[in-house]
């Protein structure tokens, strides 16, 4: 069944280019984030694997990514079965060629207290969101090494360092992952190897998750302001995977202001959160009882959901932060010559 669903969506000649392009992975690549990176890595004219569950949601982006000017190669993958995942780098190496990026991106999660949440739909999120990352990494890391060059790129979140409530099991698994990244990046400096990973940390970002995430929520679940467009996210990961070295960036200037306060004031947040975390993850709609829902099976089987949520009119394009995140060298020098300035004024006046 797998294999038939492959053929039939790719059946628009997936061909390699004459000259090699960069060939990328990319990890829920159907929907939100996953599919704005590898539209972005198109317009670089990358060879793109889409690695996802939905039908339509792949099918839909295997358009977009050929219309942006890259090759697409769509691979049903459910990333909680390391087989597959396996199965998934075999097939993207053997018609694409030598992966030069994997970028983790796959999850799901349950909006729900912890108290409500049975232990399978832990289990699940974990899975897909944790250990997805670490078959995916596991089956292609070998290979970069191998050949001596390649690139991992974890998309996290700000709740990789700072859990909020009702986001248990996605919380968790973020701050796995970072355990997971560090340990990894240790590793591969030990051998000083030239294979680099690298994770990008991010904000509240407009994508579907909010309209088929498995909600026991009383309203429809929504992303605690301020929200990013899922292009903003897909951008900084083209960047991370351009300049690998870095062993972070972050994304938004609410990721920042949440790292600094979890490090500086941890139970100050705690309860913060144990105050508006609550009502400002959710939208004063009621929960349909008919949302889709994306734990066990794609909520983008029959029907596209695209990049982006339902909140556009809420979210932002831009963000000079993470401008600010990506360039530290030129900030440092510009706040050394404005501290320099100030200096020499404080000192002819006095």
């Amino acid at each position: 069944m797998k294999l038939m669903t492959e053929r039939q969506m790719n059946s628009q000649q997936t061909r390699k280019p004459a000259a090699r392009s960069r060939v990328v992975a990319v990890t829920g690549a159907s929907g939100g984030i996953g599919r704005a990176t590898a539209i972005e890595f198109a317009r670089q004219g990358a060879a793109v694997a889409l690695v996802a569950r939905g039908e339509q949601g792949l099918k839909a982006a295997a358009e977009q990514v050929r219309a942006a000017g890259g090759v697409a190669l769509v691979v049903p993958t459910d990333m909680a079965d390391p087989a597959q995942v396996q199965e998934a780098v075999d097939q993207i190496e053997a018609e694409l060629g030598a992966i030069d990026v994997w970028v983790n991106v796959a999850f799901t999660s349950v909006f729900s207290r912890f108290d409500h949440i049975t232990p399978a739909e832990f289990a699940r999120v974990t899975e897909v969101s944790y250990l997805g990352y670490v078959y995916a990494s596991m089956a292609v890391l070998p290979l970069m090494k191998g050949r001596g060059r390649g690139t991992i790129v974890h998309v996290g979140s700000a709740l990789a360092y700072r859990g909020i409530p009702l986001q248990t099991a996605y919380c968790g698994s973020k701050h796995a992952i970072q355990g997971f990244h560090e340990s990894l990046r240790c590793e591969l400096l030990h051998d000083k190897s030239p294979v680099k990973v690298t994770m990008v940390q991010m904000p509240a970002v407009n994508t579907p998750q909010f309209s088929w995430v498995l909600s026991r929520l009383p309203r429809r679940p929504q992303p605690v302001p301020p929200i990013y467009q899922p292009e903003v996210a897909a951008r900084a990961v083209v960047h991370a995977a351009d300049h690998p070295q870095r062993r972070e960036y972050w994304v938004g200037g609410s990721t920042v202001g949440t790292l600094i306060a979890n490090a500086v004031a941890p139970g100050i947040l705690d309860r913060y959160l144990a105050r508006t975390g609550m009502s400002s993850q959710q939208t004063q709609e009621p929960q349909p009882s008919d949302a889709p829902v994306n734990l066990w099976d794609p909520a983008d089987q029959d029907h596209d959901f695209g990049a982006h949520g339902r909140f556009d009119a809420r979210s932002t394009s831009r963000s000079p932060q993470v401008w600010a995140s990506q360039h530290h060298g030129v900030v440092g020098a510009g706040a050394a010559l404005v501290g320099g300035l100030v200096a020499g004024i404080w000192a002819r006046r006095r």
